[in-house]
């Protein structure tokens, strides 16, 4: 093994010109850690946000004060897939040579050939019948849906959901999570990817630019923060729920103080991930019930050209670059 290895950085707030690579030491696992040689990871709408620190309104400020007022603290990539290749003192739930996927969190480094994670942690063995690319893109997405879904809007067989914004990484995984559940699934996207979400569950897939909706619906999922509670409140049926993937602090602070409102109820945005909830979504996999959609695949060179089509908001799935012999810097 080289004793280097290529890492991004973000070199200040901006586009995707502030993506840098740096060549540093390969980390050595601690006790209780693995290493692992990361093999692909996505570049998410959260990875886009935190590079150009373009947010929701009034989160700006609350994005600085956490990960850096003039550059982000935190480094790029948030979760992996790749291949355990050194233990850590005490570690025999994981052996070298196994496939892996998990989350680096709040501290990021996912954007790395190679990084170490504890090994009770929050990662876990990558299931045979999904590849490095699924591996990379099963979390981010997947996690958001199953908590508004199943934990939050408590969803049930025979409700009506509204998935709006149904084919980016969250929404494809709210479909699918959605039609398991025996929910009637009408979809929003653009009117190429139609196909794509009738073929992922949905009973309807409507054209998003084609005009209003006809209610009501028990959920909506609103994933590119089109229904505030002014225009989802019409649709909605009296005990309908309201899940607000993408919000305003002002719309986030009033879910969290004010969320049941005449018999129905509005869902904020605050998700804590755990090891247990990841496993929770392996298992609706196993089950059946959810893969991700991988859309453009890029090699880990082309990082900046990732972050740029992340920055339109409107990527098919998930976007994941690859590290190694296709990826090489």
């Amino acid at each position: 093994m080289t004793k280097t290895m290529q890492a991004a950085r973000y070199s200040a707030y901006g586009g995707p010109e502030v993506i840098v690579f740096d060549k540093v030491p390969i980390p050595q696992p601690a006790s209780g850690e693995v290493l692992v040689r990361v093999h692909a990871a996505p570049v998410t709408a959260g990875d886009a946000r935190v590079r150009s620190a373009i947010v929701p309104r009034g989160m700006g400020i609350l994005l600085r004060i956490a990960i850096g007022w003039r550059r982000p603290r935190m480094a790029p990539g948030l979760t992996f897939s790749g291949e355990v290749v050194a233990l850590g003192e005490g570690v025999t739930s994981l052996a070298i040579g196994q496939r892996v996927f998990g989350m680096k969190g709040f501290k990021g480094g996912a954007h790395a050939e190679y990084l170490t994670m504890d090994a009770a942690g929050m990662i876990l063995p990558l299931p045979d019948n999904l590849n490095h690319d699924q591996g990379a893109a099963f979390f981010f997405g997947g996690l958001t849906a199953a908590e508004f879904l199943i934990d939050k809007a408590q969803l049930k067989a025979g409700e009506r959901v509204l998935i709006a914004g149904a084919t980016g990484a969250v929404g494809s995984a709210a479909v699918q999570i959605a039609a398991h559940l025996g929910a009637h699934v009408t979809a929003t996207a653009s009117a190429q990817n139609l196909d794509m979400a009738r073929k992922l569950g949905a009973s309807a897939a409507l054209d998003y630019r084609a005009g209003p909706v006809q209610g009501p619906f028990d959920v909506i999922v609103d994933v590119m923060g089109s229904y505030l509670w002014a225009e989802a409140k019409p649709l909605l049926s009296p005990q309908g729920r309201l899940c607000l993937i993408t919000a305003d602090l002002a719309s986030t602070i009033k879910a969290a103080l004010w969320p049941h409102r005449g018999g129905r109820r509005v869902l904020g945005t605050i998700i804590i991930e755990s090891r247990a909830k990841m496993q929770a979504l392996i298992d609706l996999h196993l089950a059946g019930a959810y893969t991700p959609v991988v859309g453009e695949v890029l090699p880990f060179a082309h990082l900046a050209r990732a972050h740029a089509i992340a920055d339109s908001f409107h990527k098919v799935g998930n976007l994941v670059v690859m590290m190694g012999e296709n990826g090489d810097v």
